[in-house]
């Protein structure tokens, strides 16, 4: 079970990234050393799992974002494992999940602009095997991009 500190360890990271082990226990209550021990305990658990910068999309020309609901000809384990396979290899497709209901997979694809989704779609998510059907949403505009889970102590295990 995970204590106060913890917690705003957890959250800290996650909102802010990596800081001077200095910073972070003075934002903790904890002097450095054992604010370190604190993080590499988390991270032996598996807990955190991996730092990354968050990147302005629009600063790096990826200022389109694009949601493709794939629906697959079979839900097999060859056909499931063979679509999971070739995605990975497509670095314009963000995130994938397996889904519960009409579609079988979210894509969360990223793209320049339309011309550059439509060259996407042409070379890349055509391409993808078992598909029987695609439908794509574009985002407008990210009212609440993702930050971090909601960390609770009571919640974690």
């Amino acid at each position: 079970m995970l204590d106060r500190i913890d917690v705003k360890l957890l959250d800290l990271l996650q909102r802010d990234g990596p800081k001077p082990v200095a910073d972070l226990g003075d934002r903790v209550g904890l002097s450095p050393s054992a604010c370190h021990r604190r993080i590499r305990a988390l991270e032996a658990a598996g807990i955190i799992t991996g730092y990354a910068a968050r990147l302005d999309p629009e600063a790096i020309g990826m200022g389109l974002d694009v949601f493709v609901d794939i629906t697959l000809t079979s839900q097999s384990e060859e056909a499931l494992t063979a679509f999971e396979s070739a995605v990975k290899s497509f670095d314009e497709i963000l995130e994938c999940q397996l889904l519960s209901g009409a579609s079988d997979y979210r894509l969360r694809v990223a793209a320049r602009n339309v011309a550059d989704f439509d060259r996407l779609h042409r070379h890349c998510l055509s391409r993808l095997p078992g598909v029987a059907a695609m439908h794509s949403a574009f985002a407008l505009r990210t009212i609440k991009a993702f930050e971090g889970y909601p960390v609770r102590g009571d919640a974690l295990r």
